[in-house]
């Protein structure tokens, strides 16, 4: 795999600061039941990084001394983790939001019958990865059966009471597009989402968030061997909106790897930019419990035009 950081530095991207620390977003492990083109981690069956059962507590305590308001839960397939259920149990205790990110095929893997329902009795937030509402171009972009796979799980959650409006339980799903272009305009294509699936499969959602594909790992490999990696960085420079800066997600939310060390967002983890600071030079989770980082400078380079391009991305979707 081709690696890109050199191509993104040095960077003119807008300088910037955080804001006031409101969302823990922690990638537990690197092991996924897929392996996905677009993906930035390079995720797959084989990865065995995780986060050990110590981090996992230190986790529950930032919450609660830090006062956050949410703990974001990635990983590819958190789910995989052995303590995924202990965290998201400890976390609820603590009163704040918390959120998997889910494939959703992972749902119907043998061994994980009971996650749905357990997901649902904690009220835990889904927000799960789509990209497409046609069978074809999910499974050219995530493998063959997904599309499948992600449809009987939607279903299920649905019956337990996910995406109803008053069922009580939050379902949003991921689109990604197929390449080297921007998403469409949230709105329209969400529509487009609610309509399709409810009238092809009967299956219902909240929200769709609309991400760009960053051009780091897999993604960005691919685009470097394909001969698009630097139409593809003119297309997002050129798209950038200052307006999106406002509300980039790195200025509230805190990226943790399952080391244990700090990052202004998954997408800068994955290119190891870490936050500076800490006695190693790079700030850990336990540093969290003692230094304010707010107004702290982002380490920015120029994949973080896929962040501000058009609507601009986030973990949250559009940022306007």
């Amino acid at each position: 795999m081709r690696d890109t950081l050199g191509q993104l530095q040095p960077s003119d991207f807008p300088s910037l600061r955080r804001g006031k620390l409101e969302t823990l977003q922690a990638n537990i492990t690197l092991l996924c039941n897929q392996a996905c083109l677009h993906c930035h981690t390079n995720s797959n069956p084989y990865r065995r990084e995780r986060m050990d059962r110590q981090l996992i507590e230190l986790l529950v305590e930032a919450l609660v001394k830090l006062k956050l308001k949410r703990l974001d839960i990635t990983g590819r397939a958190p789910e995989m983790h052995p303590d995924f259920k202990w965290l998201v149990q400890a976390a609820t205790k603590t009163g704040v939001e918390v959120m998997d990110r889910c494939n959703l095929t992972i749902l119907e893997q043998p061994g994980y019958e009971d996650m749905a329902p357990f997901l649902a009795r904690y009220g835990v937030e889904i927000v799960a990865s789509l990209p497409c509402y046609s069978r074809d171009n999910v499974d050219q972009q995530r493998g063959k059966g997904v599309f499948d796979a992600s449809i009987s799980a939607l279903k299920r959650l649905n019956t337990l009471g996910y995406g109803a409006p008053d069922g009580g339980l939050t379902l949003n799903l991921v689109y990604n597009p197929q390449g080297a272009a921007l998403p469409p305009a949230q709105e329209l294509l969400e529509a487009q989402y609610k309509r399709e699936l409810l009238e092809h499969h009967g299956v219902v959602f909240n929200q769709l968030f609309t991400l760009a594909n960053m051009p780091i790992k897999r993604f960005g490999s691919v685009l470097l061997s394909n001969g698009q990696f630097s139409e593809y960085m003119k297309l997002l420079k050129q798209a950038h909106q200052d307006a999106n800066l406002e509300n980039v997600m790195c200025r509230n939310l805190v990226s943790v790897d399952w080391q244990g060390y700090l990052f202004d967002c998954d997408f800068n983890q994955m290119l190891a930019l870490n936050m500076a600071g800490g006695h190693s030079g790079k700030l850990h989770l336990r540093d969290l419990l003692t230094e304010d980082i707010t107004g702290a400078r982002i380490n920015a380079r120029d994949h973080c035009y896929g962040c501000t391009a058009g609507q601009g991305s986030s973990c949250g979707g559009a940022l306007s």
